[in-house]
């Protein structure tokens, strides 16, 4: 089966990662001949992700000219060029609902809301995600896959070793830049904190978005060194406001560590509240310092909770189990009638012209609010050529004007 899964670019981030491990476990272990399409071109060079020597890399202008049994956008932007390839089937991995991503006042915010509505059979990752689908487009047939985790990589102990003494290590991971991945926020909250702690923040934009205060301090790492940091930690620390299902809480799981976490959607995949994890509040510092205190003061509570954390991750499939069930999903799709493309064009008709009632009700107070600036400048300015008419007359700036109107008469 030939498969091609587009991408705007091959560098570090989870999204990637997941299309990267999906298509060489497929092309590796399910005889799939896969292609990662890039759709625009990059000047950083890519990413050592594992797998990718089993796979093709070609540019959207090659794409264009092959054939394909099965073409999978994997971001919303690269739905643009989703129907350019020829293709019998076409469908969407899904990892997130990507309209989160941008601000109220951003077109890119309706643009990826309206790819919802493609007449396209979807594969996501997260229950939360399929449900919110299948209420978008009634009868539409979404593919639930769950991500896998790289078990030889993240390779677990025999038991969890009890840490009865020393500061808490925690590891707070992710991009700085993007705001709803929460950086700042727990880094102060450790430093919030009143018990000895040692903090490892991972930044892999960094050296563009600045470091946070925190004992080591480090860019983007390989998979192996991320490993190896999740086994001397006791909690992975994620505050993030929006993710499909974050991935490195779970990593930290498999390699002994326990979580606090934001009830974030896609959390409830696999952290139970005081069993393997503790959950706190968007924006409360302090009260996330107090969880991490706890945490730090009752090493046996700390301990029963890394225990079960390790339990839930060994019951979480492997990246060659997840890609058995992605594999399956591919074939079905492949097996299934063109999607009508009636429903989908409603459901896009209606986004759009929603779109532009919420975008037009947005902005009609803003014109106003502009139009009556324009017309108190205009008054203002009015009033400031009175005053100035009324000021030549008198005594003062006659007497300052008079050599002026001396030169006028001389040059008449």
């Amino acid at each position: 089966m030939k498969v091609a899964f587009l991408l705007q670019d091959l560098q570090l981030s989870g999204g990637v990662g997941v299309v990267v491990e999906h298509a060489s476990q497929l092309a590796a272990d399910h005889g799939f001949d896969v292609t990662l399409v890039m759709t625009r071109k990059q000047a950083e060079p890519d990413w050592s992700f594992r797998g990718l020597d089993r796979l093709h890399v070609v540019p959207i202008e090659r794409a264009r000219e092959d054939r394909y049994d099965l073409a999978v956008a994997t971001w919303w932007e690269t739905t643009n060029h989703l129907f350019d390839l020829n293709a019998d089937r076409h469908a969407y991995f899904i990892q997130s609902l990507e309209d989160r991503f941008y601000g109220g006042w951003d077109p890119k915010r309706v643009g990826a809301a309206l790819t919802h509505a493609l007449p396209v059979y979807f594969i996501t990752e997260a229950r939360w995600i399929a449900e919110t689908l299948e209420e978008l487009q009634p009868g539409s047939r979404v593919f639930y896959v769950r991500n896998g985790i790289s078990k030889d990589l993240f390779a677990p102990a025999e038991a969890v070793e009890p840490r009865l003494d020393g500061p808490l290590h925690v590891l707070v991971e992710g991009y700085r830049g993007s705001e709803f991945k929460g950086i700042d926020q727990a880094a102060a909250a450790v430093a919030a904190m009143t018990e000895p702690r040692h903090l490892t923040a991972v930044i892999p934009d960094r050296a563009v978005a600045g470091d946070v205060e925190a004992d080591t301090m480090l860019g983007a790492v390989s998979q192996e060194e991320l490993a190896r940091l999740y086994r001397a930690t006791d909690v992975v620390l994620k505050l993030s406001r929006i993710e499909g299902v974050f991935g490195p809480p779970l990593e930290g799981f498999y390699c002994g560590a326990t979580c606090v976490v934001t009830p974030v959607t896609g959390h409830d995949e696999y952290v139970e509240h005081g069993w393997n994890g503790l959950l706190t509040e968007w924006d409360d510092v302090r009260g996330t310092a107090r969880l991490l205190d706890l945490l730090a003061r009752d090493r046996r509570y700390l301990h029963f909770l890394r225990t079960n954390a390790l339990e839930t991750a060994r019951a979480w499939p492997s990246w060659e189990q997840s890609s058995t069930f992605m594999a399956a999903a591919l074939k079905a799709i492949r097996r299934l009638p063109p999607r009508d493309p009636r429903g989908a064009g409603t459901l896009l008709a209606s986004e759009a012209h929603a779109a532009a009632a919420t975008m037009g009700g947005a902005i009609a107070p803003l014109e106003r609010e502009l139009a009556e600036f324009r017309w108190l400048k205009r008054r203002r300015l009015f009033r400031q050529l009175l005053r100035a008419a009324a000021l030549r007359h008198r005594r003062p700036f006659r007497w300052a004007l008079a050599p002026v109107r001396m030169l006028r008469r001389r040059s008449g």
